[in-house]
Order: structure tokens, then sequence, then C-alpha cells
């Protein structure tokens, strides 16, 4: 058994039902899971005279559980910056991230996952959802088992292709994007979950994962909810992300996206709905009575023009007891993949569009990066908060950095002040990953180099160039 001490930190987040925290505090993990949580006193007398075989010095820090990222895009990871800022959603989608997606080939994917997992570690994440590998779903696997990550994958699919497709899209790009039929796309899927589902000693899962909206019909909807709940696994797709598929739902079902899964059956406890911008208040009440989870994407919102603090219902969605997690979606989506610039916003947005200063606390929004990021993953039984007899998933805060002084009020300080820069180790499973900043488990200038390398390949195979691609659309229309 390998025995760690995490030794008197100056704040605990244990994040647990009361959202206790503790002050000069300590931690024992013994493998892979949290052994013992108390006051640093209570532990040093309770192992007195016990072999460690690590020390960490919590002094000057603050311990958490590690954080959540309920959706991401870790293929995307080599596109940021590429496209244009002034794309809505489903140009962004159909006109550019189709084409990049189909880029990706497999050295590049492989790259891309490990420069996510990079920056994730990096900034405090310890556990992603991602919705799905480009090509063989085991290079996504077995990339982020490498780099020690905890999370979530698949392989993306699709189904139905637009009636005219665009002079942009290769023939080699629509194949690769759409299956044939409902039944094809889920008959690779369930292949993907039987192969890697469990991978790295359960560290990795996998998932029905499917891209969602227009390009997947009712059957690949509703058979991907079916097909995880008989394979004991979960599922995820795009859903009501934008004012302008709400409205091209009911131009044409008579229904807005979220009620319109209802209707066909796809709603249901294993399902994670990605951003859920456009929404009614009936369809809040579907979410919570079928128990669907969501995850939000502020950092999106923000950049895409969603329209999350102007239709958005997610204060709405917490109230009604709906489990909301928040995600940082992909870099060209969001930027990057620092989720304390999420809790920032998630914190804030709602704050200032319903003036009304009580709107999501602090202490909510960490909790919608962990605990019930964990939920949504349907992992909350060993991972989401700092509990004896959970997984050491655990980052540590360096308190001497400028943004955390003074520290008045840890939780505040947290949300409203500190970045994911701040993060001075990274303990997943049990296994330090990332010490002093230095990520343990990567070549951080390898990956980087190889990064900058692929990046010329995949954008170029794109045929991605300002000015030569639309930036609005009529597919699905």
């Amino acid at each position: 058994m390998t025995r760690i001490l995490i030794d008197n930190v100056d704040y605990l987040l244990t994040v647990d039902q009361h959202d206790n925290i503790l002050e000069h505090a300590s931690v024992v993990i013994e493998d892979t899971r949290i052994a013992a949580v108390d006051r640093a006193d209570a532990i040093a007398a309770r192992y007195q005279g016990s072999h460690f075989d690590r020390v960490i010095d919590g002094r000057r820090t603050l311990l958490m559980p590690g954080l959540i990222e309920a959706h991401v895009h870790l293929s995307e990871q080599l596109s940021r910056g590429l496209f244009p800022d002034s794309l809505t959603t489903r140009p962004w989608v159909f006109n550019w991230a189709k084409p990049f997606y189909a880029a990706v080939d497999e050295e590049a994917e492989h790259w891309s996952v490990l420069l996510a997992c990079l920056e994730m570690i990096k900034t405090g994440t310890t556990c992603f959802l991602d919705m799905g590998s480009q090509n063989d779903a085991g290079i996504t696997v077995q990339a982020a088992a490498q780099a020690g990550m905890r999370g979530i994958t698949g392989r993306h699919a699709a189904d139905v292709k637009p009636e005219v497709i665009p002079p942009y899209w290769t023939p080699e790009m629509v194949a690769h994007h759409f299956f044939r039929d409902a039944d094809e796309a889920l008959a690779a899927l369930e292949t993907c979950v039987k192969r890697w589902n469990g991978y790295a000693d359960g560290r990795i899962r996998c998932w029905v994962n499917i891209e969602g909206k227009e390009p997947c019909s009712p059957e690949l909807h509703r058979g991907a909810r079916e097909l995880a709940e008989r394979l004991g696994v979960g599922t995820t797709y795009h859903i009501a992300s934008s004012i302008e598929e709400a409205r091209l739902s009911e131009q044409k079902y008579g229904l807005w996206p979220v009620e319109r899964l209802e209707r066909i059956g796809a709603l249901g406890p294993n399902l994670v709905l990605a951003h859920v911008v456009a929404i009614k208040e009936h369809e809040i009440a579907l979410l919570a009575q079928r128990g669907t989870k969501v995850a939000f994407c502020p950092g999106t919102s923000l950049k895409i023009a969603k329209g999350a603090t102007r239709i958005g219902k997610y204060p709405e969605m917490l109230a009604a007891g709906v489990t909301v997690a928040l995600g940082c979606d992909g870099v060209s989506a969001s930027g990057a993949l620092d989720m304390t610039r999420q809790l920032y916003l998630a914190a804030g947005l709602f704050k200032d569009a319903r003036m009304d200063a009580a709107m999501i606390p602090a202490r909510q929004a960490i909790r919608m990066a962990t605990i019930e990021g964990a939920r949504a993953l349907l992992w909350d039984d060993e991972i989401g908060s700092v509990e004896v007899g959970k997984r050491a998933d655990l980052i540590l805060f360096d308190l001497n950095q400028v943004e955390w002084v003074p520290c008045n009020d840890p939780v505040q300080t947290l949300v409203y002040a500190a970045t994911g820069s701040s993060v001075k180790h990274s303990i997943i499973n049990g296994t330090l990953v990332m010490e002093n900043r230095r990520v343990l488990t990567l070549n951080e200038a390898e990956v980087i180099e190889q990064a900058r390398r692929l990046t010329e390949r995949v954008v170029a195979r794109s045929g991605l160039k300002r000015g030569q691609i639309p930036i609005t659309t009529s597919l699905y229309d």
C-alpha cells in the first residue's frame, strides 16, 4: 500500500453535502482513495509513528476536489484561434468545425489530446467528458490514460447528411462524419464502448456519444440513450445550442428541441445535454422529471453569441433541481480549457444579466465545477468531493501567488480572483501528476513542439481560409 500525507493545508474545501471548509487540515491518501480528512493536529495524533511514502507540505495552499470538465472537444485542441470570432453557432459548426475535424488524422488527434490534457492538468482539471474521437476512440483513450487523466470519451456519430453538400465539404469529410443510418452508427458505438470502457483500471470510460441536433435522426437520439442504458454507461450530445436551432425546430416540428427530445423518448438520467441555451420554462420541468443533466459552457456562449444571459435559464434549472455542470467546450469555441474561467463566468453572468447579486453564489459555482460535474458524469459516488472513501482526485492552489493575497474568504478568492495558473499540485487517482507546476506524466516541451508541427498540416488539409469560407449558413434549414 502506498500512503501519502498532504499536511497542514491552510484551507480545505470539501464540497461535501454541507460545503464544509476546514482550516489547517490534512488529508491521508492510501493507494487511490482518500483515507482520512481532518484537522492537521487530529491527523498527526491519529497517525503518530506511521510511515508515509510521501509527505506534501500543504502550508500556504488551498486543497479542493479536482475540477470536472463536463463538455470538451479534445480533438479540437489544434484549432485555437483559427476560426473567426464573428461566427454564430450554426456557421461555426457546419462551415468551420466540420472541415477542421475531418482534417484531424490519427497522429494529429493523439497529440491534440495530449496537448488538451496538458492544459487541463496545469489548470486544475482532473476529469473530463469528451464529445468523442474523430478517428478510433482508442487514440483518445490511450492518450488520456498516458497523461494520467480521468475521463470519458467515445466515438463521435451522426447519420443525417444535409440535402445539399457545401462545396467546401470534401467527399472524404462526408464519409468521415456520417454513418449510413442510426443502426450502423449504434453498432459502431456499441463496439467502441465494449472495447474501451473501463480502460486504465477504470480511470477512462467510454460512452455512447453522438453529435446531436439536425445531423442526428430521432432514431439515433433515442437509440443512443437506450443503448447507453443497456450497456450501463451514459450518453451526451449538443442540443438547444442557439435560438436559431430552436426556431428551426419549431418551424419543422412545432416544438423546441428539449420538448421534441421528450416526445421521441430521448430524455433520461444517463444523458448529458451540452449547452441548452434555448429552452422554455415548461421544458425545464421535463429535464428535472427525467433526471437529464446539462453542461453549461459560459465561455462558449460569450464567444459564439449563444445568448446565455439573454435567453438562458440556468438559474431556473438549478432551482428546479436539474444537475447543471460546467464545461469549457473546445478551444475554438471558448479559447481555453481553464475551468477557473468558467467558475468566474458562471458566478457573475447572471448577477449582471438579472441585476440580482444573489444569483449563483460563488459556492454554487464551485459545486457546478466539482460535485455536480461528477453527478453529470455518473461518477459522484467516487469523485467530486473530498470525503473518506472517494478517489483521491485533488488539486492544491498556491496561496503565495499574488491573486490569492490577501485571502479573506477562500471561496470568493477562488471564484473571482484565482486563475488556473496558480494550481501548484495535482493528484489524480492517488497519483501525483503535477508537482510545483511541473507535469510528471508528459514531456511538456515535446507535446508543444509536436502540436505546433501538426497544426500546420491539419490547417492546410482543412482548407479553412478566412475570406473563402462563408460565415453564414442555411444547412438543414
